[in-house]
């Protein structure tokens, strides 16, 4: 069966020293790795972070963690659906203000 991994990233925790340009664009490595616990509450399987290569790593730092995602398997059952995310409560902290568009470097 086919799959994917769907995400989202929080692009304001990207450490953008690390934005690199290429013959077609502006790019940033990251890492999607598979969640120690399995799926969490919001059906997320998978996290992403920032990668920093191998040097840093060895140096002890970690890459920032950007965001979360889903596997999503497609026929046989799969149909590409997946479980709906828990909708917030009026109990959950209001999120921070939103970025000005002149803070994204895209």
């Amino acid at each position: 069966m086919p799959q994917l991994i769907r995400a989202k990233i929080d692009v304001l925790k990207i450490d953008k020293s690390a934005l690199y340009r290429g013959k077609k664009g502006t790019y940033l490595d990251i890492a999607i790795m598979p969640n120690k616990d399995g799926e969490d509450q919001y059906g997320n399987s998978h996290y992403i972070t920032q990668d920093i290569g191998k040097e840093r790593r060895d140096r002890g730092e970690r890459g920032a963690i950007l965001g979360n995602g889903e596997l999503v398997t497609f026929g046989q059952g799969g149909g590409g659906r997946r479980k709906a995310a828990p909708q917030p409560s009026k109990y959950d902290s209001p999120p921070d203000q939103e970025p000005d568009d002149d803070e994204f470097p895209f």
